[in-house]
């Protein structure tokens, strides 16, 4: 039986002035919205990328939200597939593998909206070079390892300091640790899609 299709996703009309085009975007947010039902249907996708850009290397995280609370969310920090894969594996792990939440069901599908962040590589920085709301942060430690994205400091409005110690604890790691050795790197994520 065929699975209820999602409405049309309601992104951006504007051109984007990252680096994906706003039709290079509604394709990769049709991907990760495609790879969710396919899963559902049990029926396999073809994951080969359309384009030489789709075919870069990329660090890309899915997060899925209904009724604006977060319903998923997973992603590859570095970039060890091409974009276009990252983005169907993503989304496919946010709906069904996030442990924090029951897997994605048939009746959820059309009211699913769909968040992607394209990463850029994870360089190392100092602590006073962070920059709330454009950086996202890795802090590790030989043994323990967090992230955050981005966006997640402007929606709690944390500070820098905040924003330093919420990824260390993230990593499990003493709120201190990026004051004490710990590695600090940076990125920075095209974010784009519909959550609001």
């Amino acid at each position: 039986m065929s699975l209820p299709r999602p409405s049309p996703l309601d992104v951006e009309h504007s051109e984007p002035s990252g680096e994906f085009s706003q039709e290079e975007r509604t394709i990769l947010l049709r991907l990760a919205q495609e790879s969710i039902l396919s899963a559902l249907e049990d029926r396999d996708i073809p994951l080969d990328p359309p384009t030489p850009h789709f075919a870069e290397p990329r660090g890309a995280f899915t997060s899925l939200y209904l009724n604006d609370l977060l319903r998923g969310c997973v992603g590859y920090v570095l970039p060890t597939s091409s974009v276009y894969r990252a983005v169907a594996e993503t989304a496919r792990a946010a709906a069904f593998e996030d442990t924090r939440f029951h897997p994605v069901t048939i009746a959820e599908t059309p009211h699913l909206q769909i968040e992607l962040s394209i990463l850029s590589p994870p360089q190392p920085i100092t602590p006073e070079a962070v920059e709330v709301g454009r950086h996202g942060l890795l802090i590790s430690t030989s043994y323990r390892r967090g992230l955050l994205l981005p966006q997640v400091p402007i929606e709690h409005h944390w500070d820098r300091v905040m924003f330093l110690e919420q990824t260390c604890r993230k990593a499990g790691l003493p709120v201190d640790a990026w004051q004490k050795g710990a590695t600090i790197e940076a990125f920075t994520a095209e974010i784009f899609g519909k959550k609001h």
